[in-house]
Parts: structure tokens; sequence; C-alpha cells
């Protein structure tokens, strides 16, 4: 009994040697590669120039430098999208589950086209096409846009949310006398939510990747201001190594949340 059981736990601990060791060598990879002290390339590495992409002093001041700048403004960006494409994401759910036809078939419509085009062609429709005709500002524009494409994929995640709700809960709600809105609100949402807290965050953290796309339409977010500093500085590598860790600490925050707010639903 015990060759069998040495087997198979050896297999999971050759498996974490294995990717523990591929770790280390992109990781010893990465430092060699921006350490600048490899001879097999005539960059010119200029690391101590990167603290005054973030604060610069003047008159014994601390002032936020261009990536804390676009940081701040894809921070803005990402937060009241991602408020507004929950929002639109229950609705869309809600319809889409529902017995009326006009608000199943609108839904439908909406997820069918956001989710069959290119977030970058709604991006430009919007603000070309849209903005000028609403009369709504680059910021609105970018939120709006980003707002209907994660919108469409949140709403299929809280829709399987619902559905995994068991039917007899919706039939003992029923029983007691709540009406529609308090099913949802009181029984249905509070149980889904623990289920779509995952793919939530997943589609979060893309929410706030595809924030960078936003640049093209000449808001001065995080990349923006990244490819700003590459013109001014020829700065290529540097810059895009600090923008990517930035994004990452961002995302990674997220996670973070999400990981706790996990921990304390499953123990309440």
């Amino acid at each position: 009994m015990m060759k069998p059981l040495q087997t198979i736990s050896a297999r999971p601990i050759k498996g974490y040697l294995r990717e523990g060791l591929k770790l280390t060598a992109f990781t010893l990879a990465i430092i060699w590669l921006v350490s600048g002290n490899n001879s097999t390339t005539t960059y010119n590495w200029q690391w101590y120039r990167i603290p005054d992409c973030f604060f610069t002093v003047a008159s014994d001041k601390w002032l936020p430098g261009p990536l804390i700048k676009g940081a701040w403004i894809t921070i803005q960006i990402s937060a009241v999208s991602l408020v507004f494409a929950f929002v639109i994401g229950l609705v869309t759910a809600v319809f889409r589950l529902s017995n009326s036809i006009l608000g199943s078939t609108v839904a439908r419509l909406y997820l069918e086209l956001i989710r069959n085009t290119p977030l970058l062609v709604q991006i430009f429709f919007i603000y070309f096409v849209l903005a000028p005709i609403l009369g709504i500002e680059r910021f609105t524009s970018a939120v709006l846009a980003l707002s209907l494409f994660e919108g469409a994929y949140t709403a299929e995640i809280i829709r399987a949310g619902i559905l995994s709700v068991d039917k007899g809960q919706w039939e003992a709600s029923r029983s007691i006398g709540l009406n529609f809105i308090q099913i949802y609100r009181q029984v249905v949402l509070p149980q889904a939510f623990r289920f779509v807290l995952p793919p939530l965050t997943g589609q979060a953290v893309s929410l706030i990747k595809d924030s960078a796309l936003v640049s093209t339409i000449a808001i001065y977010d995080l990349t923006m201001r990244g490819q700003a500093i590459i013109a001014e500085t020829f700065m290529v590598f540097e810059v895009w190594f600090v923008v990517a860790a930035t994004y990452l600490l961002m995302t990674g925050s997220i996670s973070l949340l999400a990981r706790i707010l996990e921990k304390k639903l499953h123990l309440n």
C-alpha cells in the first residue's frame, strides 16, 4: 500500500519543482535583461530617470509625474466603467431570463452585437460617431465603450450565477409572498454572488487591461503617458517595463481583494 501512495505523491512534487525551476529561470533572465550589464546589446539603459516619471520635486514640494497622472486616469476610468458594467450586466441578465419577449430579444441583440465586434471598433464608433451627436467628451466616451463591452460579458456571468441557484429557492420565496424584486434582492442575488465572484474578478482585471485602448482617442491614461515619455526620452524598454508593472499592481490588487472577500463569504 505504501508504494502506490509514494508514487502518487511524488508527481505533484515533481510538478512543483519543474514549475519553480521555470519561474526561477524566467526571473533570472528578466533580471539579466534589465540590468544592462550584458554585452550582447548596445541599448543605453537609463533606469535612473524612471523616478522622475513618478514624482518630481519643485519648490520643496512633491509633484506627481506623468506616470502617476496617467495611472490615476486609468483608475478613474476603470472604476467608473466597472460600476456601470455591473449595472448593465445585471439588468441585461434579468431581461435575458425574463418571460418578456421584448426584454429577452433586446438583451440577446445587445449581447450578440457587443460580443461579436472588437472593442477598438466600438471605441471609435462611440467617439467619432455618437460623441459629436450626443455632445459627450472623451472621458465619457471611453467609460461608455468600456461599460457596454464589459457589461455584455458580465451579463452572461451573472446569468450563469442566477441559474445556479436551486429552483426550490424560487418556489419557497414565492410561497412566503415575496414579489419579483424581493426574490432577486433578498434570496437569489446573495446566493448567486458567491458563484460569480471569481469570474467577475477576472472580468474586472480584463477591464483594467482593456482600458489601455482608450489611449487611441487621445486620453492621457497610463499607456498614453508611457508613449509620450518614450517619444521624448527614447527609454523604450524601461518605460514599458514600468507601465506593465503598474498594470500588474492594479490587477493584482483587485485579485487580492477578491480573494479576501471570497474567504469571508465562505466563512460566513
